[in-house]
Formats: structure tokens, C-alpha cells, sequence
């Protein structure tokens, strides 16, 4: 059998609602609105042999249709290329939209191909992307996040917590970072009680200041956190890195950058902390991989953001021992569900990404776009 040839794409863009309104510390500082649905861009591939893959990237807020549009513009130029030459496409995709840059809106909506090529690669040989990647486990530590929105009380979060807890999930994580610091403390130290020694992260979303990021993270050291994310703006990679360095409590960061340079940045200012990258924002499983490699060679653990279909893959790959995000948001959008036991999310043995789009995501999409040979 010859080189096979990407016969076809097929573009959708989909609006998933939330069942419940959520707010983060950007919400209750008046930066952003509550999130009530994620918007998804998939990309589904099928070559000249018949071979098959499906993507996705997605957006919060703003974007998404910024991502269609993207994506429909440059996705000709895949059209023809040999499905397996990733890494080429990948950059013929980054030249075809070069006129407005290499991070944000360019690199997400290029991500939803490069991932569907990679589902692709290892479906065809028959094997979970984990296992094609290389993989060093075959199941990854997981925590929680969703049940830990600050509109929540802490009533709730406790039962949130607890459910998620005796669903074999391992770690809790809880949103901080609204202006009353004080509340921030007293719902941590309530956290703390309820859970006893399990593992708990918290993540402020950037939203304090280098002097009130240093006055929080000393007084979160006494809770035994596994984590403290994006105390800064995420942008200030000199500033988390100073906190990595200073502090007992490792910071974690990197969630909202959207290039292999950006994630450079924190390594080159001497971060010493947890690395978060999201393969949908960074540009896809290619650019993840480039990072990933840099970010293991500097000593720096792994906990990717989000998107647990892809990062549970991508986590199991890397040398060291990671976390996985937990989020149920997107199980509406697939017919499998990922196996959760043990404290661990367990790599699921079907080829690929190991997921088949449901006839939900079906109705749930608002257009589509197709490329053909």
C-alpha cells in the first residue's frame, strides 16, 4: 500500500451549553462574564485510503467562531498531503495564516486538524495515541475542578467534593482570587478540614498583583497545597517564576498561552514550578510535543489544562509522574466515557484518541465547512 493522501475535511462549529451558570475570581473582579457554554471547532479527517481521524480545539467567552473562520481560510493547503507528514502540514497550515501571527486565534483554530491528523496516525496503527506517543503509564493521578467555581458555597463544594471523591477521582481543585482575600482563606481552610490529607489545588486565575500573589501564597503554605495556579497575569512568566523559587507550595501556570515561545518564556526566566500547556491553545498535539520535550529536559512537572480526551495521552507520555484535569463538560459531545478508578484516569485501549463523536455534538453544531480533493 502507497502514501495515502488526505482526500477530505470536514469543519464544525459547535455550541455545547452549560447545565449551570460558572464564575472564576475574573467574574467577581467584573473582567469577564459568568461562562454558560463552550464553543468547539472539530475537524474531521478522511484520507484517499479511507483512513480516519477527528480533532477538536475549542474557546471560552470569545473565539469561537474566530477559529471556524480561521481554519476554513487556511485548510485547503492539508488537502492532498500525506496524512503521516504532521509536523510538515502543521507548519504549511502556520505559513497559509502567516499574516496574522503564530499564537491566539492562529494556533487554536490549526489545532483541531493537527490533532485529528495524530488521532489518525494511530488509529491506522491501531494503537491509543499513548501507545504511539510512547507512553510511560497507562493510567495518570486526576482531580477535579468543575464542583469549585466560587459561585458555589462552600456547602456545596464540600458535597462536590465529596461525590467526586467517591467516584475514584483523586484531587480537589477550588477556584480563589475574588477581592475579598480574607474569604479566599476561610473557604481553603473550610476545604482543607473537609478533606483531610487529600490532595487539593487552588487556582486564582491570575487575578492578583506580584505583592498580593507573595502575601497569598505565604499564607496558603500552611494548607499543604499540591498547587497554586496562576497567582499572576499568565503572561508574566519573571513574576512565576519568583514565586516558584520562593515558596514551599509549587506554582502552576501556563494554561492560557498559545505558543511554544510564550511556554519558553517562563523556562528562560528560571521557573521552577508545574507547567500546564493545553494542546487545543498551544497549536495542537505537535507544538504540545515540542514543549513537552523542553519542559522535561528543565525538571518541571506536568498537569495540562482541560481537555482530558487529548491530555490524558499527552500525560501519559511524559517522563514524569502528572496530573490530569478532570471536567465532565464535554462528555455530551462523545459516545465513550473515560475510565476513573483508583484515584486515576486509565488510558483507554481503543486506537486513536479513543472517541467517537455523539449524534449530540450532531445537533449541537451550527455549521459546517468541507475541503475536498
Amino acid at each position: 500500500m502507497g502514501a495515502d493522501r488526505i482526500r477530505s475535511l470536514t469543519l464544525s462549529h459547535v455550541v455545547l451549553p452549560l447545565a449551570n451558570p460558572v464564575s472564576d475570581a475574573k467574574v467577581l473582579t467584573g473582567r469577564q462574564k459568568p461562562l454558560t457554554e463552550t464553543v468547539l471547532l472539530f475537524c474531521e479527517v478522511r484520507t484517499e485510503q479511507g483512513r480516519e481521524g477527528m480533532g477538536f480545539s475549542y474557546s471560552k467567552r470569545a473565539g469561537g467562531p474566530a477559529q471556524f473562520t480561521h481554519l476554513s481560510e487556511v485548510a485547503q493547503v492539508a488537502i492532498g498531503q500525506d496524512p503521516s507528514d504532521i509536523a510538515k502540514i502543521y507548519e504549511s497550515l502556520m505559513w497559509a495564516g502567516a499574516s496574522v501571527g503564530r499564537s491566539g486565534v492562529a494556533t487554536q483554530a490549526v489545532a483541531a486538524l493537527d490533532v485529528a491528523l495524530w488521532d489518525l496516525k494511530a488509529r491506522r496503527a491501531d494503537l491509543p495515541l499513548a501507545k504511539l506517543l510512547g507512553a510511560h503509564r497507562d493510567s495518570c493521578r486526576v482531580y477535579n475542578t468543575s464542583g469549585g467555581f466560587l459561585q458555589a458555597s462552600v456547602d456545596e463544594i464540600k458535597e462536590k467534593a465529596t461525590a467526586s471523591l467517591e467516584a475514584g477521582i483523586g484531587g480537589i481543585k477550588i477556584k480563589v482570587g475574588q477581592p475579598d482575600w480574607a474569604e479566599d482563606l476561610r473557604r481553603v481552610a473550610a476545604l482543607r478540614d473537609h478533606l483531610g490529607d487529600a490532595p487539593l489545588m487552588v487556582d486564582a486565575n491570575q487575578q492578583w498583583d506580584r505583592a498580593r500573589a507573595r502575601r497569598m501564597c505565604r499564607a496558603l503554605e500552611e494548607f499543604d497545597l499540591i498547587w497554586i495556579e496562576e497567582p499572576l497575569d499568565a503572561w508574566d512568566a519573571v513574576g512565576h517564576a519568583d514565586l516558584s523559587r520562593t515558596f514551599d507550595t509549587p506554582i502552576a501556570t501556563g494554561e492560557m498561552l498559545t505558543s511554544v515561545p510564550e511556554h519558553m518564556a517562563l523556562i528562560d526566566a528560571g521557573y521552577r514550578g508545574i507547567v500546564q500547556p493545553d494542546a487545543p491553545r498551544i497549536g495542537g498535539i505537535t507544538p504540545f510535543l515540542r514543549f513537552a520535550t523542553l519542559a522535561s529536559h528543565a525538571g518541571l512537572a506536568l498537569a495540562p489544562h482541560y481537555a482530558m480526551e487529548i491530555h490524558l495521552h499527552l500525560a501519559a507520555a511524559y517522563p514524569t509522574e502528572p496530573w490530569v484535569e478532570h471536567f465532565e463538560w464535554l462528555d455530551p459531545l462523545f459516545e465513550e466515557r473515560i475510565e476513573i478508578h483508583d484515584g486515576q484516569m486509565w488510558v483507554p485501549d481503543r486506537p486513536g484518541l479513543g472517541f467517537t463523536l455523539s449524534e449530540r455534538m450532531r445537533s449541537l453544531t451550527k455549521e459546517t465547512a468541507t475541503f475536498t480533493a
